[in-house]
């Protein structure tokens, strides 16, 4: 019996419909991989939920049928709760939106945590951007 766990490509979303079309890519890279798929969001503690559980409903509804588990973990900071959650579940690549630009945002924080961590991020026109690690070798 293998007990090594199957390596994971992890579906980063936020509470937005539109959000299904990172799942939708990252399933399409974990099947090209031979990888299992997961998804995961993060939530403020504080925020009222009860408008988002259309969202959370849905988005849950999307990963099932894509044969994904969906985590919500609850966390202020959503960077250092994705890249703890990337660690424990030997994920492979991270798929989110597209970075906003900010200093502060998640994928910033998140590329600190875990630099080496591939990356891809599927804007909303559904462009599909990848970034490697590339390593140089002195």
């Amino acid at each position: 019996m293998n007990t090594e766990k199957r390596a994971v490509v992890l579906a980063c979303v936020t509470l937005q419909f539109d959000c299904d079309r990172i799942i939708k890519i990252a399933k399409q890279i974990a099947d090209d991989t031979d990888c299992d798929l997961r998804v995961l969001s993060v939530l403020e503690p504080t925020h009222d939920y009860t408008e988002a559980a259309w969202q959370i409903e849905y988005l849950n509804m999307v990963s099932k049928q894509f044969g994904a588990d969906m985590t919500v973990l609850f966390d202020k900071n959503a960077d250092h709760a994705a890249a703890e959650f990337a660690k424990k579940n030997n994920v492979v690549r991270i798929v989110t939106g597209l970075h906003d630009g900010g200093k502060e945002s998640f994928l910033v924080g998140f590329n600190i945590l875990l630099p080496e961590m591939p990356l891809t991020m599927v804007a909303k026109d559904n462009m599909v951007y990848s970034m490697d690690v590339c390593k140089v070798c002195s």
